[in-house]
């Protein structure tokens, strides 16, 4: 009778002790469910701050579009610029060529390249001497000075349409 009366009360605490632990787990379960829904005033400042998020992240996308465009737009000029100037190097290359093996200065060629490159090679003509042989061939100094002016104002340009082409960043 002892052994049933023993095995009768453990079997009552066995049952107590998960009584006991069912209502705990309830009571934390309860209070964590309290603790995590946010009180209105939690759910408006956090529905105000992903607003601002979400605004922020669409100005965001229009001002990098606004950008590419202003850098495709700069890219397009500056190819234009860039042609030009090869244009202008090849032309004065040609002439300063011409000049250095002696080309007869009567031929139709010779005179086409002289009047095409005369209004980019007036600005520098007599500014050095330009020294020559016997036989006519001149090494024209004026001409290297005005290809290495405009090569540096190539740079330039380019750099100031790089200046607009890239994005600004505030530091």
């Amino acid at each position: 009778m002892n052994d049933n009366k023993l095995a009768a009360e453990e079997a009552r605490r066995a049952n107590q002790h998960e009584l006991v632990k069912s209502q705990a787990e309830g009571e934390v379960h309860a209070e964590i469910v309290e603790r995590s829904t946010p009180t209105p005033a939690e759910a408006a400042q956090v529905d105000q701050v992903a607003n601002e998020f979400r605004a922020k992240a669409v100005n965001e996308v229009v001002e990098t579009e606004r950008e590419v465009e202003r850098a495709r737009g700069a890219a397009r000029v500056s190819q234009v610029v860039d042609y030009i100037f090869y244009v202008i190097y090849a032309l004065l290359g040609l002439r300063f060529l011409l000049a250095l093996l002696a080309a007869r200065s009567g031929a139709g060629f010779v005179r086409f390249i002289v009047a095409v490159t005369n209004p980019f090679y007036a600005p520098f003509k007599g500014i050095v001497a330009s020294p020559s042989t016997d036989s006519g061939h001149t090494l024209m100094l004026p001409l290297l000075i005005a290809i290495i002016v405009y090569i540096l104002l190539h740079l330039a340009i380019n750099g100031l349409l790089r200046m607009f082409a890239h994005r600004k960043t505030a530091v």
